[in-house]
């Protein structure tokens, strides 16, 4: 008997089971339909909610699209209308900065005929201030040669002179004679 133990109790566990199983499987479906109508009613709701949110959301994007846009169209305006003024300074600074460069021209090149010319005068008088030390320098040379000269001439006349017998003193007298 103790074999016809091991089908007996499951066994009877199973029919008891089984009947407990299709007593409750009716309700538990009409739960189960319930709760998949609950699902069905509450995701048609989230759908329609996220529609609605989806919608408001479209209509602010396109809201908000549209302010920026305006907003980017009023900064490129700006951008441009600042630019444009950039621009006509720099043309003034330019034309005002040509124009002051021309009358620097011709200053500087005013200035540098004055150069070239206050150079050839300083050259010509350098060179007259040259000639002049020259000239200077050939009397000073010219008057010691004249000196030199008058010197030799003076030593000749005088070398003559002692050479001559007219320039000697005659000898002495002989001295008196005694008085005896």
């Amino acid at each position: 008997m103790k074999k016809w133990m091991y089908l007996i109790f499951p066994g009877a566990m199973l029919g008891l089971f089984l009947v407990f199983y299709f007593s409750h499987q009716k309700e538990t479906e009409a739960r189960e339909a319930t709760r998949q109508a609950a699902i069905a009613k509450k995701k048609a709701d989230d759908d329609r909610q996220k529609q609605d949110a989806e919608n408001r959301a479209r209509a602010d994007a396109a809201k908000k699209q549209a302010e920026r846009e305006a907003e980017e169209k009023k900064k490129d305006d700006d951008r441009r209308a600042k630019q444009v003024a950039i621009d006509k300074q720099i043309k003034d600074e330019t034309a005002a900065a040509v124009a002051e460069a021309d009358k620097l021209h011709k200053e500087v090149t005013a200035l540098q005929i004055e150069v070239d010319r206050l150079q050839k005068e300083r050259d010509a008088l350098g060179r007259q201030a040259f000639d002049a030390a020259r000239q200077v320098e050939a009397a000073k040379v010219e008057r010691r040669n004249a000196e030199i000269e008058s010197q030799r001439v003076l030593e000749m006349i005088v070398k003559r002179a002692a050479d001559s017998s007219l320039t000697r003193l005659p000898p002495p007298p002989p001295p008196p004679a005694p008085a005896k």
